[in-house]
């Protein structure tokens, strides 16, 4: 509390009415800057380009402009200052370097065009290292390409690499977060199906995030380089709205990352169906299997049992259609693919279909009703679905899918004197504060369960290493048995939540691998209004080890069989049980 002086007693106090009187009245919101990049209203009504296929030489030149392009847009100074409109600036390009007939050509006109920016001002800071560890540097091998580029072009590109852009970026926010933002995308939304040049931009976009601000591309598992020219025919060719989302698709799927899933619209809705079968399947050793069959009075209940293992749907065998659909599937593993691909399963146009199966090892062939997704009432929750029960009366279990924060204190006095807990994750977490604070119930002094790894504005493609983050313990500590359950549905926040729980001293991870797909997300949009999004954020153990792709490994492995569904046991929940009495 402040000390006034008598002399200033009363201007103190009217200072603070004055306080009291602002808080009471809404500052008025500060207005957003101007960019000089907003006002171009160019490209209105699309790109203007009409093309349909790619000869050798325009495919060579596409490669050089939107890998030269993506550099200039987060390596400029001006056009990171929001001074020209970059998506724009691709469009009055593409025409002359389509028409470029050699390398020397393409160059001296990607050249000039990097030169009408302006000079970039030499950088005092670019050469210094930064504070924090480096986890990996920017892949520029390419700057070097003799087949691409003249010496001339590489050593302009090579002084815009030494004398890049520092600070704030147009298209890159920072925020509070590990993840970047990015801003000031224009979606296109009124082109259902992009022209040729909007398509083109998709690909460089999206292609250039990747090489920029992907914390995993090194995981990837092939060279990035080698995706540009791939791709640019299947972009360019893409003949309808379905087939630029099909092959939009295939790209996000390369990058091998369980959030890179493309929200749905009209177009994918009516390509999967509008209808679906109520009821949940899941892939056991590839085969399709029912997992649940919805029952409960809302909806008659389909002719399916749970354990019955679906062999072919309207006449297509599931091998067919797991081959057909898992390169247009993104996820991080076959797993988190898998489970992508079983959501959409029973799904189609019609209200009828025709299923294939095998129940107890015998065919059958039933025809099951199909219902409009947008129709379908929601599932009413059971009288006892609670966040937390006992499962024996010294074993307790709680579900992230329900728990909140404000109920951990009453949890952990409840199960104060068991045994063991039960800790399932096989979902998605429902409070991001609860997963916070669950592990300290279990800790005695605080533990590191986690390193990051963040992307570098000021070099764009590096990535720093944070130091680790700690668990802190809350209250008494529980010195029962834990054993947390996961599988290939527990994804991102879920992974968190388990490698923390997993640096508690009594737990025992038990299930089966996790999507692979941890860290916080970047919202990406696209052309057509194509919204998708990335791991933003590279999570790695303390020791270093690696979660993407790989997932949070199971201390005891274990997976549903098609018996136990079938007899409608908990597997996993069984093993569990018998883990904690075995002490």
């Amino acid at each position: 509390m402040p000390i006034f002086s008598r002399a200033g007693l009363l201007s103190g106090l009217g200072m603070l009415l004055s306080l009291a009187a602002q808080a009471q009245t809404p500052a008025a919101p500060k207005e957003a800057p101007v960019y000089k990049a907003s006002l171009d209203t160019a490209f209105q009504k699309g790109s203007g380009l009409v093309l349909s296929k790619l000869t050798a030489q325009q495919l060579e030149n596409l490669t050089a402009l939107g890998q030269v392009w993506g550099f200039v847009k987060y390596y400029h100074p001006v056009v990171a200052a929001g001074q020209v409109d970059w998506d724009k600036e691709l469009f009055r390009v593409l025409p002359a370097a389509l028409a470029s007939r050699t390398t020397a050509e393409r160059s001296a006109l990607l050249g000039q065009w990097i030169a009408k920016l302006g000079p970039a001002a030499p950088c005092a800071t670019c050469a210094k290292r930064p504070a924090l560890p480096v986890r990996q540097e920017p892949d520029l091998v390419w700057l070097t390409d003799n087949r691409l580029y003249t010496a001339e072009l590489q050593q302009q590109l090579d002084y815009l690499k030494h004398n890049r852009n520092q600070g704030s970026h147009y298209y890159v926010a920072e925020g509070n977060v590990l993840s970047p933002g990015f801003t000031h995308e224009e979606a296109y939304a009124t082109h259902t199906y992009p022209d040729a040049g909007l398509r083109i931009l998709a690909l460089f976009r999206y292609w250039n995030m990747i090489q920029y601000f992907f914390p995993y591309k090194y995981a990837i598992g092939e060279n990035w380089q080698q995706v540009l020219p791939e791709f640019l025919p299947q972009f360019v060719e893409a003949p309808n709205a379905l087939q630029y989302r099909l092959v939009t698709l295939r790209l996000l799927a390369r990058i091998h990352d369980g959030h890179a899933t493309l929200n749905p619209d009209a177009t994918l809705d009516q390509y999967m169906g509008a209808y679906i079968v109520p009821a949940a399947v899941k892939f056991i050793d590839r085969q399709a299997v029912v997992l649940r069959v919805r029952q409960d009075g809302l909806l008659p209940r389909p002719p399916l049992e749970p354990g019955d293992i679906l062999t072919h749907i309207d006449g297509v065998s599931v091998v067919d259609i797991v081959k057909q659909r898992l390169p247009l599937t993104p996820g991080s593993n076959e797993a988190g693919q898998l489970r992508m691909l079983a959501s959409d399963l029973l799904r189609g146009n019609t209200d009828q279909t025709q299923l294939q199966l095998l129940r107890a090892g015998k065919p059958l062939t039933v025809s099951a009703p199909r219902y409009l997704l947008d129709k379908l009432p929601p599932v009413r929750p059971q009288p006892a679905d609670s966040a937390y029960r006992f499962l024996k009366p010294d074993i307790g279990y709680l579900t992230m899918a329900k728990t909140k924060q404000q109920q951990l204190p009453t949890i952990f006095r409840t199960f104060k004197n068991t045994k063991g807990l039960v800790v399932d994750i096989r979902n998605y977490p429902t409070d991001f504060s609860a997963t916070q604070q669950l592990p300290g119930y279990f800790l005695t002094k605080p533990k590191a369960f986690a390193k990051f790894a963040k992307f570098d504005i000021s070099y764009p493609g590096r990535f720093l290493r944070f130091s680790s983050k700690f668990l802190k313990p809350i209250g008494t500590p529980y010195t029962g048995k834990l054993i947390v359950l996961v599988d290939e549905t527990s994804i991102s926040l879920a992974e968190y939540t388990a490698m923390a729980l997993r640096a508690t001293p009594h737990a025992i991870i038990l299930g089966s691998p996790t999507a692979g797909a941890d860290g916080d997300v970047s919202r990406i949009v696209l052309p057509g209004n194509l919204v998708t999004r990335i791991s933003g954020t590279g999570v790695y153990y303390p020791d270093g080890r690696e979660t993407q792709r790989i997932g949070i490994v199971p201390d005891v492995q274990l997976r549903p069989t098609v018996q136990g569904i079938r007899e409608g046991r908990d597997e996993l929940l069984e093993k569990a049980l018998e883990l904690i009495d075995k002490g």
